[in-house]
């Protein structure tokens, strides 16, 4: 299952760095943006998330707030928040049924080897609820960047 854009976003409540949860119910009224990303204190990871953790203020003017999803348990969670001194959520999908409602848990490939994981994936969602922007397949570069100037035009 794929969801696109002026669909309504799938339902969510996961738990999160620093004792919180996000869901999509306590996001009602707010535009916000959650991304999915593969492993916590990976490279790619690290730099999406910093770049994110760069642009809060400015996101923050526009009423923006940041949700990172991965599939790590808790634990490796906490220490990349707190390594990275990432201030927004970031949330645990061990499950993966939120990755799954999105789209974003895919067969991947590499060297020949076929296996499911997280496509780096990112969604502005609307005050309404509704997806105003997807991106998938992200490169990381410049990406924070492309997020901010969408988040302008809601």
């Amino acid at each position: 299952m794929s969801v696109g854009e002026g669909d309504k976003a799938p339902d969510f409540a996961l738990p999160a760095n620093g004792g919180r949860s996000v869901s999509l119910g306590a996001m009602k009224g707010k535009p916000f943006v959650l991304y999915f990303y593969p492993k916590a204190n990976t490279a790619g990871c690290t730099r999406e998330a910093c770049a994110f953790e760069e642009a809060l203020p400015a996101l923050g003017k526009i009423g923006i707030t940041v949700i990172g999803v991965s599939r790590d348990p808790m634990k490796p969670i906490e220490a990349f928040a707190k390594q990275h001194k990432l201030s927004f959520p970031l949330a645990s999908d061990v499950e993966g049924k939120v990755s799954e409602a999105y789209g974003a848990w895919i067969e991947k490939s590499m060297y020949g080897r076929k296996y499911m994981g997280i496509e780096r994936s990112t969604f502005l969602i609307d005050r309404d609820g509704r997806i105003a922007r997807v991106w998938r397949k992200v490169k990381v570069d410049g990406h924070a960047a492309e997020v901010m100037a969408a988040a302008k035009g809601l």
